[in-house]
């Protein structure tokens, strides 16, 4: 009978150490040099599409080179840039466009830290909700073109659900505080939490639409007309000193308007702070 409870112990201890060692095994996806390759094929591709350069990189969930493809014609740094900005994707899974806009808002401190490439142009690659590796190019005709290079580079291997992003309330007031970026993850679509102290300059987006939510506050959007001394700041955006002729609509708390890419649009007066969202859409 003794013998017989010892080897029972001896199971039962045996079995529970299976448990234990199966729980400390997890289940990870990994980038092949094949789906690398698919995914510098799909920029190249793109890039030949819109008449533009770029140096395409692909890295691992840990940071390391898999592939590297220069287009003809493209600068040699390109390379070295490409490379920073997918190690920066992978190891803060996170798009570089969401630190180029942070350090933009005054958080200088960041580039101080190691292996940190915070331009835009580096995104993560995720399969079945797992990041698994990421992006990087440098050498388009534009930074925004380096973004949308690198998300088709990424669509072409990534495949499953996305995962589901939630700011909790600290984190949105923190935003609103200094009007950030909430939310971008290199989709066809970004949300700000935006805030304005003062009237600003009119404004053009080519290629995005402006969905705004009015959280708080009062202000006056002129949209349409034509705006007066419109200058090209960077692909695809422009700025002017206001507009000429254009609709006038008085905003307040709880109201939303949808501005369609292309039309001019200008807060011409706003209340002392005005705070409200925005749904970039493109």
């Amino acid at each position: 009978m003794k013998q017989r409870s010892i080897i029972v112990c001896i199971l039962t201890v045996a079995s529970f150490a299976g448990v234990a060692g199966a729980t400390e095994i997890v289940e990870r996806k990994t980038l092949t040099l094949d789906g690398a390759q698919r995914a510098i094929a799909a920029a190249v591709a793109q890039a030949h599409k819109n008449h533009a350069g770029g140096v395409i990189a692909v890295v691992d969930d840990g940071g390391n080179l898999m592939a590297l493809q220069r287009v003809d014609g493209t600068f040699a740094a390109g390379a070295n840039i490409s490379i920073g900005k997918a190690r920066t994707a992978a190891l803060f899974q996170k798009p570089t466009r969401v630190f180029e806009d942070i350090i933009g808002k005054g958080r200088t401190a960041m580039v101080a830290l190691n292996d940190f490439t915070p331009l835009q142009g580096g995104v993560p690659i995720t399969i079945d909700g797992q990041i698994v590796g990421a992006v990087g190019v440098s050498g388009a005709a534009s930074a925004q073109q380096d973004e949308e290079l690198a998300m088709s580079a990424a669509a072409a291997v990534s495949s499953g659900p996305k995962p589901v992003t939630y700011f909790d309330r600290a984190q949105v007031t923190e935003a609103f505080e200094k009007g950030a970026v909430l939310f971008n993850q290199g989709e066809s679509y970004m949300v700000h939490a935006s805030r304005r102290e003062g009237p600003g300059m009119a404004e053009i987006h080519t290629k995005d639409a402006d969905v705004i939510y009015v959280l708080d506050g009062a202000a006056t959007l002129v949209t349409g007309g034509r705006a007066i001394d419109a200058k090209l700041i960077e692909a695809d955006e422009l700025r002017g000193s206001g507009i000429e002729g254009g609709e006038t609509r008085h905003l307040k708390q709880g109201d939303v308007i949808v501005v369609p890419a292309g039309l001019p649009h200008w807060f011409q007066e706003v209340s002392k702070p005005f705070l409200y969202y925005v749904v970039k859409a493109r």
